[in-house]
């Protein structure tokens, strides 16, 4: 059966999400298994956790604790790097600065935003020198003292695990486990740290963690804070699913970017955040999505003639800084 008949069989309508241990890939049968519970979370569901990540503990632990330290900081400290000053969605969020659901009236929560750079910097870093219309530097506050290395070393460990996630989507969607190589020689990857305060007012006050919305990188990598619950995913009976935090597992979704590249054979499943635990809670997100450079289109594998191409070609760069303009520029309210 082909990928396309295969979708159109496909309801949507989960109430869980599966976890998929990632740590035995050393043979192709393993691979390929692998690579076919992946299709399976994906075209169903849109999520799923994985174990055996790689990213050590202690990696985790320190930046945790420095984000925690940093966001602590009085707010005119951490405005200094404020993110539509700085420019290029590089630097801080405070609450209320973004409304990804234009329903709304803003996202509760406060953020600090990176991209691609080396830990030890380099004179001509090649790293993000085709990132177009996203192009521009890191910036890092003064304080506290280990966050830039904290922030990297989590960031340069996510991108790992992308790294290794690449081949079994490639399998998942019926192509060569090289497919994405020379798509993501430097992969376009943005990093927040984030902290979600308790939701206390109303129900129906339109304010929320983060509003109802899809990702638009390839896919998304989560850290959440352990024991936790915030995270809630939509699926097709339109009711909302809860991804708890799931102690030594990370959170994988589909974003718009590769649900635009395979046809919409890959759910990009709709989500949002909603803290009404009573206590602070802290996640890390890693976009990893393709070098900017690089035209989106559905693959061939994604495309038949009962399932034509739902979308334009375009470059990923644009298609990014496009989203991201929607969502902190014309959807915010700042009330």
């Amino acid at each position: 059966m082909s990928l396309s008949e295969t979708a159109a069989l496909v309801s949507g309508a989960f109430d869980s999400v599966p976890i998929i241990d990632i740590g035995r890939v050393s043979t192709p049968d393993e691979r390929i298994a692998l690579a076919h519970q992946i299709r399976e979370a994906c075209m169903n569901v849109g999520f799923f956790y994985i174990r055996n990540h790689s990213i050590p503990q202690e990696t985790i632990d320190k930046v945790f604790s420095a984000m925690k330290a940093y966001f602590s900081l009085p707010l005119e400290t951490k405005m200094k790097l404020y993110h539509k000053e700085v420019g290029n969605f590089r630097g801080y969020e405070p609450e209320m600065d973004s409304n990804a659901d234009p329903t709304n009236r803003g996202d509760l929560h406060e953020g600090f935003e990176i991209s691609g750079e080396e830990l030890v910097p380099k004179e001509n870093d090649e790293m993000r020198a085709n990132d177009g219309a996203m192009a521009g530097a890191n910036v890092w506050p003064s304080e506290p003292a280990e966050f830039r290395e904290a922030c990297l070393n989590y960031y340069h460990a996510a991108l790992g695990v992308g790294r290794a996630l690449l081949p079994l989507f490639a399998l998942a969607l019926n192509l060569p486990e090289t497919y994405f190589d020379d798509k993501t020689r430097n992969s376009a990857a943005g990093m927040r740290v984030l902290h979600y305060p308790p939701q206390t007012g109303p129900e129906d006050d339109g304010i929320v963690g983060v509003g109802a919305h899809s990702d638009l990188e390839c896919f998304t990598i989560l850290w959440q804070e352990p024991n936790i619950q915030a995270l809630q995913l939509l699926n097709s009976e339109k009711r909302w699913i809860v991804a708890p935090a799931i102690p030594g597992t990370l959170v994988v979704n589909i974003g718009d970017q590769l649900a635009r590249w395979t046809n919409d054979i890959f759910r990009s499943t709709v989500h949002r955040v909603i803290n009404r635990t009573g206590v602070h809670r802290h996640s890390i997100p890693f976009f990893f999505g393709t070098d900017y450079h690089v035209q989106v289109e559905p693959m061939p594998s994604c495309v038949s003639p009962e399932r034509p191409p739902k979308y334009e070609p375009v470059l990923a760069g644009d298609y990014v800084h496009q989203r991201l303009q929607d969502v902190y520029y014309r959807n915010a309210t700042l009330s």
